[in-house]
């Protein structure tokens, strides 16, 4: 032991002028590691529960040997987003963003919308990046491939306030497009949900067991939730097989233990974002609703990734009404048999119909009930898509047109090639696909006839 070297952590530490986590960085050398979650560069953009679960997933796991702080575009208890009364959420904790007009990339400039950037104003997050101090890595989440201009801009700020830190990148972008991705010169590219290169890169073991680190919100009012990882299924239009593998449970007691973190910082909404939630229930979700049914918890679960309706049983239902589930999103992107036997067979009229019956029953309400259906899909000619919104209709609940967005290394994203350059993940945009395939006049008929049917219940 260097005893010179002891002697001088010894008095840093016993300085009055040091906080927690500046003893904890001079005395044992924990790296301090800034969270980025970046604005959006779209068309358009709402907080549907929207939360960077990935980056908070990742930074939980290095907690207990790294001092994380955390800046967040989209967070709308900032107190700049939080005083203007139009950004407001609903009852379950949704909202708009703040956002400003800017102009359109190039490659969409034909596409009849005005295009935004939602989030933070930049010179909130510079402003921050002045006062905050030395950091030795960033972290920054990314999402959709084609937001990758928003982080673009948060890495040129970066590297201008922290000239020594380094960017480490990762998320659904860099997995799934990595050779664009390395055009953005972050010093580090994190594909899928292997954890090992980053470990070694920074010397640090993860502690798997730990929760998502929620604690680096100074407000929080909506959460999210993962009871498992990946999907059993091979839907053509879905990435989720090759970003998060195959079916994997989570431990419960890991699961429990976020809830109770999350519901220690007030958020009473708490959305999943299980891609197969109740693919075999038995495993972790029903022990998982028993319990919170037994702690009687004031909570409200959404699913905005949508449940496999085959799976809702008189049972299951029961359980999510009674544990505090709220609001019931359902994949049901066509009634065309031929359609889905070409692309997963996820979802007949009947599994719908029978799932539906079996919410209500157990006293869910039918207006908390959604059904997505996907519009501008290469294969639209025999999905039959206002068939499909009509009998959603029928059934008394709501219907949702999700936006078909061309995916590089599935089935159908190799189709849509015929229409757009895939290789351009601007051009992978929900808004603009259904555009550039159908036309924007379909598209409105198409959107305007979804409004009147939701109208009518």
């Amino acid at each position: 032991i260097d005893e010179a070297a002891a002697a001088k952590k010894l008095d840093i530490a016993r300085s009055p002028y040091l906080n927690r986590a500046e003893i904890r960085y001079n005395v044992f050398m924990i790296p301090k590691i800034l969270l980025v979650n970046p604005p959006i560069y779209d068309f358009a953009a709402y907080d549907f529960w929207l939360k960077p679960y990935g980056l908070l997933a990742v930074a939980g796991f290095f907690q207990n040997n790294a001092d994380f702080k955390l800046f967040d575009y989209l967070d709308r208890t900032h107190p700049f987003m939080a005083s203007k009364k139009e950004l407001q959420p609903d009852r379950w904790g949704r909202g708009r963003f703040y956002c400003q007009k800017i102009p359109s990339p190039q490659c969409l400039k034909n596409v009849p919308r005005y295009f935004r950037r939602f989030g933070l104003p930049q010179n909130i997050f510079t402003d921050f990046l002045k006062k905050a101090g030395h950091f030795d890595f960033v972290f920054i989440q990314t999402m959709m491939t084609y937001w990758y201009p928003a982080v673009q801009e948060v890495i040129r700020d970066i590297r201008t306030a922290l000239t020594r830190a380094k960017i480490v990148l990762g998320g659904n972008y860099v997995t799934l497009c990595p050779d664009h991705a390395k055009k953005l010169e972050a010093d580090v590219l994190v594909k899928g949900s292997d954890l090992l290169p980053l470990s070694e890169y920074l010397s640090i073991k993860p502690d798997t067991l730990q929760p998502a680190l929620w604690q680096a919100y100074k407000k929080l009012n909506v959460g999210v939730l993962k009871l498992t990882e990946g999907c059993p299924f091979n839907c053509t239009y879905c990435s989720v097989p090759k970003v998060y593998g195959a079916f994997k449970p989570r431990p419960l007691d890991r699961s429990l233990a976020e809830l109770d973190l999350l519901l220690n910082l007030n958020a009473t909404n708490i959305a999943f974002y299980d891609d197969a939630l109740l693919y075999k229930p038995e495993m972790v979700l029903v022990p998982f609703l028993k319990e919170v049914s037994k702690r009687n918890l004031k909570v409200n679960f959404h699913t905005p990734n949508a449940l496999n309706a085959r799976f809702i049983t008189e049972d299951l239902a029961r359980l999510l009404v009674r544990a505090g589930f709220k609001t019931f999103y359902l994949g049901f992107e066509s009634a065309s048999e031929k359609w889905q036997q070409c692309t997963g067979q996820k979802v007949s009229c009947d599994e719908l119909e029978k799932a539906v019956a079996n919410l209500t029953a157990a006293g869910a309400d039918p207006q908390a009930i959604t059904a997505y259906q996907i519009i501008g899909h290469p294969k639209s000619d025999i999905q039959k898509l206002e068939e499909t919104m009509r009998f959603a209709n029928t059934l008394g609940i709501r219907g949702m047109l999700a936006d078909f967005s061309p995916i590089p290394g599935t089935q159908d994203g190799k189709i849509a090639a015929q229409w757009v350059d895939i290789d351009e993940p601007l051009l992978h945009n929900k808004t603009a696909f259904p555009i550039i395939l159908f036309g924007n006049k379909k598209v409105n008929e198409l959107k305007d006839l979804q409004r009147r049917l939701n109208r009518q219940l």
